[in-house]
């Protein structure tokens, strides 16, 4: 019988709900969980992706309908990252990622204790997904605080669901350093993050938009790359990874001729972690890798010791 691709979605899903059922065997439904403070909790269920279906394309050249802040100051993280604001009941479990299921509002500039000025994001994962890079990047890098931003509200959802059980599972004690939020990077990403302020930025089987005429709706352009560069600290850098042999030629074009990156390769590239978990650890790499596809990717670094505006000026000639 041949199936729709909207079957075919939903049967990928329901194999990979098999694997969120085998990580709940692991913890055990009867197993009793201590939260940090000592007190007993009830196992939280783990979001079901077959859930939380959506279309799988969203315009990103829409003007947004969502709240979002008028710059990063009007961001109240602890709200996504309770554990590193001095809030040690996950905030007592209140889920926000700006989905009109879990809501979150940026009408008031927050008031930060001086003491949690350094809280703030430094790892950053566009168009996550269903969070699995998430994950991974929590355990390889527990210490910092990691986002994941995703044009998608149901997935984001399920981004966060996933991310708030999984935290109370463990008594808050992993996780706790991953969020997600819904919105539009295209238009929004620097309203969320000052300059210098990202050490890492993934861009992971992004939508390829074949069609010539959907090209600028790709999220590696010129203009979209000042603006990483603007965010990255100085030896910062981006890393991408695609199926599509176009996308990857089409980035690497991109990022190569950009005055403010310099390609990473060799044993620097081979050796780093981060592009063993982008390119077989995400959601999209196990389907692909599943197949028998080939998968691309790329680093590029901000280069250091050269003005930005010296820079600039030398790519808009």
């Amino acid at each position: 019988m041949k199936r729709t691709h909207d079957q075919m979605e939903d049967l990928e899903k329901e194999g990979e709900d098999g694997e969120e059922e085998k990580e709940e065997a692991k913890i055990g439904k009867d197993s009793e969980i201590i939260d940090t403070m000592g007190n007993k909790r009830e196992y939280a269920t783990m979001p079901k992706k077959t859930k939380y279906r959506m279309r799988a394309h969203v315009n990103p050249l829409n003007e947004p309908k969502f709240p979002f802040p008028l710059s990063p100051e009007w961001v109240d993280w602890s709200l996504h990252y309770p554990a590193y604001f001095g809030k040690l009941d996950n905030n007592g479990d209140r889920i926000v990622c700006n989905t009109p299921v879990h809501p979150v509002t940026y009408d008031t500039k927050p008031e930060v204790d001086e003491k949690y000025k350094n809280s703030q994001v430094r790892i950053l994962d566009i168009g996550c997904g269903y969070g699995n890079l998430l994950l991974e990047l929590s355990k390889e890098f527990p210490e910092k605080l990691i986002l994941g931003m995703e044009i998608r509200d149901k997935v984001t959802e399920f981004v966060v669901d996933k991310i708030n059980a999984l935290r109370i599972n463990s008594g808050y004690t992993k996780f706790t350093n991953i969020a997600a939020i819904r919105t539009n990077v295209m238009k929004l990403v620097l309203n969320y993050f000052g300059k210098g302020q990202l050490e890492k930025i993934f861009i992971c089987f992004a939508d390829p938009h074949f069609k010539k005429s959907n090209y600028r709706r790709r999220i590696i352009n010129g203009p979209l790359l000042c603006e990483y560069a603007h965010l990255l600290k100085e030896g910062g850098k981006i890393y991408t990874v695609t199926d599509v042999k176009d996308l990857y030629d089409w980035n690497v074009n991109f990022l190569g001729k950009h005055a403010l990156f310099e390609e990473v390769t060799g044993s620097e590239k081979d050796d780093d972690p981060c592009v063993k978990m982008m390119s077989e650890q995400t959601d999209e790499a196990k389907k692909v890798i599943k197949r028998g596809d080939p998968v691309w990717s790329a680093v590029f670094r901000k280069i250091t010791g050269k003005p930005s505006t010296e820079a600039l000026m030398e790519y808009m000639k």
